[in-house]
């Protein structure tokens, strides 16, 4: 509510020049009037007046600089105080447009029709219906301003929104492809076997540039007004890996290409560093990972490179599960570990890869994560083929529950 402005009283006491106690009071009675809404202020000088008696309208008036007509609606709304909360009476103003023209809601929700499932061969569905497009076309038989098409269109349900991302080609095995996803993690975390959840972040440009979020600062910081690749001082692709029993992460960050070998390399690293101490003497590992990119369940050289450098380097039996396509984003790394570290570098541009790492190893969480990060400054080739004799020597064996998505590869018979 907009405060009104401080009357200065007009009575003779308060207008001489000598001090007099009266002057404080009605400078108090003012401030007062001025922080109430337009009921308050008349209920209250009303108040005032009956207590003053026989001409107390004019001097409250006089006080206050409020209408002596006012002041008297004030006295008698006294006698019969309505608590309802309105300030005025009701049936004020203009009625509105849809009491006087009673057919304009049916043609406002027939031109959103048309824009909705209009025909195609029309031109009225291929152009955006904006509030005041839609005055428009009400046209002089039923005029309404553009705020009276807002307020029209919000009492029939409708409102802005934007497109929602619901529609997805599901595969028919998907739900059978996640009931034996969840029961491999729950074996494996069941006998304390390790169950990493893998996959690649969308690639970085490093250097001055755009990063999408806010932080809380004096001055924004100024970014490259383009986002060219020329400009970048190199690309960052963080290959993650998300350990579901210790709620654990840990990155890679590539400064090359998103390639089978590169996602390989990460988890050589990985049980390196870490796994080998923290799940000695495991026998197996189970990794889930996405239906597509690099690890895809159908590229023959992530098969190959899983089992020449890291099944046979470690010994270990590696179980990959994918999930089914279209359903990358119920793989925890994504939402666990990706998600919180979008958050923590949000609104920061990548200016280096000093930078990155630390603003990676710096993402915590509530429920305790930890997160660890290496840079591989590697170069990886591309568009390797592996050939029908490389991949005999791969030791494949695909599970009887969807075979193309569940399969273990072990290592090689003495």
């Amino acid at each position: 509510m907009e405060q009104r402005p401080i009357h200065h009283c007009q009575c003779s006491l308060c207008q001489q020049p000598q001090p007099h106690p009266t002057q404080t009071l009605h400078a108090q009675i003012n401030l007062l009037v001025s922080t109430l809404d337009e009921r308050q202020r008349r209920l209250y000088a009303g108040l005032e007046s009956k207590q003053l008696g026989y001409g107390g309208d004019r001097h409250m008036a006089c006080i206050t600089g409020l209408s002596v007509n006012t002041i008297a609606k004030g006295r008698r709304e006294l006698d019969n105080l309505d608590l309802d909360g309105r300030i005025r009476q009701s049936g004020a103003g203009r009625p509105p447009v849809e009491k006087k023209d009673v057919a304009i809601l049916a043609a406002l929700e027939q031109l959103l029709q048309e824009d909705i499932e209009g025909d195609p061969c029309r031109r009225l569905k291929w152009r955006r219906q904006s509030l005041h497009r839609l005055s428009e076309l009400l046209g002089s038989a039923h005029s309404a301003s553009a705020p009276t098409v807002a307020r029209l269109l919000r009492e029939m349900d409708f409102s802005p929104k934007v497109n929602r991302k619901q529609l997805a080609k599901s595969s028919p095995n998907r739900d059978e492809q996640f009931r034996y996803l969840h029961s491999q993690k729950r074996l494996f975390l069941q006998r304390g076997w390790p169950v990493l959840s893998i996959d690649t972040k969308k690639r970085e440009l490093i250097g001055w540039f755009r990063n999408p979020g806010k932080i809380w600062c004096r001055d924004p910081i100024a970014v490259n007004t383009y986002d060219f690749r020329s400009l970048a001082e190199g690309v960052a692709i963080p290959a993650g890996m998300y350990d579901l029993a210790r709620n654990e992460g840990f990155v890679m960050v590539g400064t090359s290409t998103n390639t089978a070998e590169f996602m390989v390399d990460a988890l050589r690293w990985w049980w390196r560093v870490y796994g080998r101490r923290q799940y000695p003497d495991v026998p197996a590992l189970l990794l889930l990972a996405d239906g597509g990119g690099s690890n895809d369940y159908r590229v023959r050289l992530w098969k190959y490179s899983v089992q020449r450098r890291l099944v046979n380097p470690t010994g270990l039996q590696v179980t990959v599960c994918h999930f089914p396509t279209g359903a990358s984003k119920w793989n925890p790394v994504e939402h666990r570990l990706f998600g919180e570290i979008s958050n923590n570098w949000a609104g920061r541009p990548l200016i280096n890869y000093g930078g990155v790492l630390a603003m990676i190893r710096g993402t915590t969480t509530k429920k305790g994560l930890v997160v660890h990060a290496t840079l591989n400054e590697k170069r990886y080739a591309t568009k390797i083929k592996v050939s029908d004799e490389q991949m005999q020597k791969v030791q494949l064996f695909r599970h009887r529950v969807l075979p193309q998505w569940n399969y273990t590869l072990k290592p090689p018979r003495d």
